[in-house]
């Protein structure tokens, strides 16, 4: 039986920068802003994207609506550009920050597929997981049950499965979820 997710909504904590602006020599992370929407979504409207996600219709215009709101009121939301070529690749971000277990969590990620299976997952998750851990102790990821490919990718980043939970997106049916876990301490680098 999957767990109820135990994700509190963010509150406000002067110290952590929930939408930082950072780069390595791959990508380059800016805050989400509204007048992005159709940049974003020339991204996300390829349909093989979305096919082992939890909510495979995403590629569709009015869905994706839905999840750019989440992400425009997570306050959390960044875009995600291709350093070398300046164009933008995708979206990930912060959410769930809880002071008490000084854990937040990193997802709602998508990339361009011709971006897959290389170098920018790894160089965006290692940006973010740096910037995470100069506040927090653990990082948390929620990935589709179906979504091989991420579970994958999560595993190479040294994320650990701890848990399965029911977890509800912004608008959206209630999917199951892999929760991955990279804690501080064991961080691979």
């Amino acid at each position: 039986m999957a767990q109820k997710p135990n994700i509190k909504p963010y509150h406000h904590m002067s110290s952590f920068n929930l939408q930082p602006r950072l780069e390595n020599e791959f990508i380059r992370i800016v805050p989400l802003q509204a007048d992005d929407f159709e940049t974003l979504y020339a991204v996300a409207s390829d349909p093989l994207i979305w096919e082992q996600h939890p909510n495979k219709d995403r590629y569709r215009r009015e869905m994706f609506e839905t999840f750019f709101k989440g992400a425009m009121e997570s306050k959390g939301a960044c875009l995600v550009y291709d350093r070398k070529t300046g164009t933008a690749i995708g979206s990930s971000r912060y959410y769930g920050a809880d002071e008490a277990t000084r854990t937040i969590a990193i997802g709602y990620t998508f990339m361009a597929r011709d971006h897959w299976g290389g170098i920018y997952n790894p160089a965006l998750k290692g940006l973010m997981l740096e910037h995470a851990f100069g506040h927090f102790d653990t990082v948390i990821f929620h990935i589709g049950a179906h979504n091989i490919r991420s579970q994958k990718a999560m595993e190479k980043l040294g994320g650990k499965k701890i848990a399965e939970l029911e977890m509800e997106y912004y608008g959206e049916p209630n999917k199951l979820n892999f929760v991955y876990e990279i804690r501080k301490e064991d961080r691979k680098k």
